[in-house]
């Protein structure tokens, strides 16, 4: 049931333009929220303007390989991307929003940020970064109403997931069906976990019901009992 329980609610998505973000998009717009979308890529901004629903390309997957093997320019370019992106875009946003009198911050972590992920540290060091930088926010900003939550998506069904399980045969020469097969296993539902789940669950998360509910890292993920 979709409702209106956004309406008069104004939101800000960073990369807001494809997957997890234009999921959010979509949801939150469906339940009757203002949006203001933003994505540093051109060209999915101009297929949104297109869209007919119109009125963050922020995060990366990173390197696949063992520590030891990873070129220093690719981890510092995931926690470049991953982890600046969260500090700049809150940084800008935070004196804007003590300007209300309830505010609310999401931040997308994952799985990884909180139980590690095998030859994919770049990646997991980042997100565990954004739940540090979550709880620290939450604490911060209590006292003026802002609310500041961190939802961690399993593994999410779409296009970065294929390059993942490519990326994952490639380096450890198993079959991406074999290891397709193993990502899903990863969650005790046994199932993928789709791009508007993330959406139906930051739009609780924004909404007057969620009133009371911050500082908390949330997993989205079919309980997932471990990620190797």
């Amino acid at each position: 049931m979709l409702g209106d329980t956004l309406k008069n609610k104004k939101i800000v998505i960073s990369a807001g333009a494809s997957g997890i973000g234009w999921a959010i998009t979509k949801v939150c717009l469906a339940k009757g929220a203002s949006i203001y979308l933003c994505d540093n890529d051109s060209r999915a901004i101009n297929k949104v303007k297109k869209h007919s629903l119109h009125n963050k390309r922020v995060g990366i997957a990173g390197p696949t390989g063992t520590i030891e093997k990873l070129q220093s320019s690719e981890w510092e370019n995931t926690l470049h991307v991953n982890v600046n992106s969260h500090f700049y875009f809150n940084k800008q946003a935070i004196p804007l929003l003590k300007k209300s009198k309830s505010a609310s911050i999401i931040n997308i972590s994952s799985g990884a940020g909180i139980m590690g992920f095998p030859l994919r540290s770049p990646y997991a060091a980042s997100k565990w970064a954004v739940v540090g930088m979550t709880k620290t926010l939450a604490m911060e900003l209590g006292k003026y109403k802002i609310r500041v939550n961190a939802i961690c998506p399993g593994t999410i069904k779409g296009d970065r997931m294929k390059r993942v399980i490519r990326d994952k045969a490639k380096f450890t020469k198993v079959s991406a069906k074999k290891i397709e097969n193993e990502f899903v296993s990863m969650a005790s539902m046994n199932s993928w976990i789709y791009e508007d789940d993330i959406g139906k669950t930051c739009a609780f998360l924004i909404s007057d019901e969620a009133e009371r509910i911050s500082g908390q890292i949330i997993g989205v993920d079919g309980n997932a009992i471990r990620l190797d």
